[in-house]
């Protein structure tokens, strides 16, 4: 509880260092001063939009693009969430739910005031005349104090507390799964500026074998047709390049999202597609589920609360001692006397012993069923570690294929394009090598995309970051070699 209560802690002072962060991500630069100067009053011949490395930059103004990488959209989206802003006032909500269960145990105080004009019916009609009373409450002072009920209220307090702990930890889910969809969302956009990469260098690619098929047709050793075809691929490129600078557009758009900061200004990733090494074995990751992930906690407190609500409905026939007090001021006139009573009571609720015996009957069969619902809860969890696992076991195998068939289709390019170059190469065996080049970049960054992703699923299936640590992998070799390094 405490170490939930930390957490919940430390994520509003993550909101609170957010609205910070976000100031120094919209307008970067110094403040500007009463002092004139040049920098921060620049010429209007100085400010107008150049195009620097494909980033829209203001020259003299104080908005430049910023770097970021996948730490910093973390804590942006820790802070500005929708999801995980709501979960938050579920706990907050949840934990009022629970105080409101505890002021039974607190006194109950009334004030009423009021007046009457009473005409007796059958009094009037006895005595032939019409006799009608005023009758004046200046003020009546209630007041009632529950002593004991048997337990009721603490099962009912035992409920909510349970409720508040479920809330809790379906916020640590919610926060597992936006950092899941950060992840995969940061590793996409890191693969869409890979693919503009490669469709820029392919039509740089496109662009020399053009000029070469226009020199050798210049020169009079090749036909047209090689320039037709080279026009073409080189269009074709150009094309590509566009849909890939539309793609990188989307990924952000969608990190952004994500993030809960969708009119983000663009930004730089400053970090490219990587491979971290993950030897965790299948029983460290089941292990690691069953003490971590949120849902499996989750599951065995519904179990729990389930529980107390049997034994709750089984109270539903125990009295309430109670302790009742009033104090009177009216009568004829406002204030002309007084009266008051007090005393202790057992009170018996109306018992339908019929509507009891049902209840508990319902009771019961809702506990059994969040039993059930628990071990389906942990066969989900167990098949989907297992899921995770095997695919990110699959995805690691792929990487050094797709990094050999890149090296052999670089190879085959260099090789046919300088057959091309000195005049022996055909231009569609030219093509098809630029064409098996450019499909073998893209299966490799591919690769490593689809790894990368795979690990942020498995994280997210045991319930535990792997990348800072948290969880021990068998991995020697590995901090052997980080040893060496450092």
């Amino acid at each position: 509880m405490k170490i939930i209560n930390k957490f919940i802690i430390c994520i509003l002072m993550l909101s609170m260092l957010q609205q910070v962060c976000l100031a120094g991500f919209w307008h970067h630069g110094e403040s500007l001063g009463n002092e004139i100067k040049a920098e921060e009053y620049p010429a209007s011949e100085d400010v107008e939009p150049k195009v620097s490395d494909d980033t829209l930059v203001i020259k003299g103004g104080v908005e430049t693009t910023m770097d970021i990488n996948l730490e910093e959209c973390l804590k942006y989206a820790l802070g500005n969430n929708p999801r995980i802003q709501a979960a938050m006032q579920d706990v907050f909500a949840s934990d009022a739910r629970v105080r409101e269960a505890w002021s039974a145990y607190f006194p109950q105080f009334g004030w009423q005031t009021g007046y009457t004009r009473i005409r007796q019916l059958q009094l009037s009609d006895v005595f032939r005349r019409d006799l009608i009373f005023n009758y004046f409450v200046l003020g009546q002072i209630s007041a009632s104090q529950m002593l004991y009920d048997f337990g009721v209220t603490q099962n009912q307090v035992t409920i909510r507390k349970l409720d508040n702990q479920g809330y809790k930890i379906t916020l640590t889910g919610t926060v597992n799964s936006v950092i899941c969809d950060v992840k995969t969302a940061y590793y996409n956009l890191q693969y869409a500026l890979e693919a503009k990469k490669v469709a820029e260098d392919m039509v740089k690619k496109y662009e020399a074998f053009y000029n070469q098929a226009k020199a050798f047709y210049q020169a009079g050793t090749k036909p047209k047709v090689d320039v037709t075809i080279a026009e073409v691929n080189l269009s074709n490129a150009k094309l590509t390049l566009i849909q890939a600078e539309n793609a990188v557009n989307i990924a952000m758009a969608k990190l952004n999202n994500t993030m809960g900061l969708p009119y983000s200004n663009k930004y730089n990733v400053a970090e490219n597609l990587r491979y971290e090494p993950c030897d965790i074995t299948l029983e460290g990751a089941i292990k690691t589920a069953k003490e971590s992930r949120p849902e499996f906690q989750l599951a065995e407190v519904k179990v729990e609360e389930a529980k107390q609500n049997v034994k709750l409905v089984k109270k539903s026939y125990f009295p309430q001692l109670t302790l009742e007090g009033q104090y009177q001021i009216g009568g004829k006139s406002p204030a002309s006397n007084y009266g008051y009573n007090f005393g202790g009571y057992l009170n018996f609720p109306t018992v339908n012993g019929m509507l009891i015996k049902n209840e508990i009957k319902e009771a019961k069969a809702l506990h059994s069923k969040e039993i059930a619902n628990a071990n389906d809860t942990k066969n989900n969890i167990y098949f989907e570690v297992q899921e995770s696992f095997y695919s990110l076991t699959e995805k690691k195998n792929k990487i050094p294929v797709a990094f050999l068939g890149l090296k052999q289709a670089k190879e085959n390019y260099e090789l046919s394009y300088g057959r091309y170059k000195v005049g022996v190469g055909d231009p569609i065996e030219l093509k098809e090598a630029q064409v098996q080049y450019q499909n073998a970049m893209l299966t490799y960054y591919q690769t490593m995309y689809e790894y990368n992703t795979a690990r942020a699923n498995l994280e997210k299936s045991i319930g535990k970051n792997i990348s800072n640590d948290e969880v021990q992998l068998d991995c020697g070799k590995i901090k052997k070699k980080k040893a060496k390094n450092s």
